[in-house]
């Protein structure tokens, strides 16, 4: 059975998702949304995809649509996930899930009701530092013994992944930020 997906977002973490998807048998882009239809028509013409919209809702209308995979700004996810899950579609959703706590809730809570999976994507586990890390604690060479999450920003331009000029400001929480975003800091020490 072939899994078909819809694309919201034809920038520069859409395209990543493109690039992987091409090596996933069993899945297929049906659809591409993006708000400049020239480039999306552009993108989608790369990677073979027929469908090309700058609204979600006329994809979310497409039937053959089993899942969607959400790649756009912040402070449209919650909204995206719910229009996404009202229509019976599955959604992933890049990080964050929303830009405010009572969002990501209503997510969950909306989730939790439809049965449909709705997750974030968080590819930490695929950075090789993350992974040299994982394979020492399951190797019983290291202990977790504490494990701080913060988030630090330290690009001076707005820039996405492509290294072009990223869309709009980063932000969180309803807060502008300086820019993007990563540190996990863990204590380990090796087995007593």
């Amino acid at each position: 059975m072939t899994i078909k997906v819809a694309l919201a977002g034809a920038g520069a973490f859409g395209i990543k998702h493109l690039d992987g998807i091409k090596n996933i048998a069993d899945v297929e882009v049906v659809s591409l949304i993006g708000r400049d239809l020239a480039k999306t028509r552009e993108v989608a013409d790369k990677y073979g995809v027929a469908h090309v919209t700058d609204d979600l809702n006329e994809t979310l209308a497409i039937k053959e649509v089993d899942a969607v995979i959400l790649c756009t700004p912040t402070q449209m996810h919650a909204g995206q996930t719910a229009a996404c899950l009202k229509a019976g579609k599955h959604v992933q959703v890049e990080i964050p899930l929303a830009d405010t706590l009572a969002g990501a809730e209503a997510a969950a809570a909306l989730q939790a009701e439809t049965g449909l999976v709705a997750m974030c994507g968080h590819t930490r586990r695929f950075n090789p530092s993350h992974q040299w890390v994982h394979n020492k604690i399951t190797a019983g060479e290291f202990n977790i013994q504490q494990m701080d999450v913060q988030t630090y920003f330290f690009r001076r331009t707005n820039m996405n992944a492509l290294g072009s000029r990223a869309a709009g400001p980063t932000t969180c929480c309803g807060t502008t930020l300086p820019t993007p975003w990563t540190c996990s800091p863990i204590r380990l020490a090796a087995p007593s």
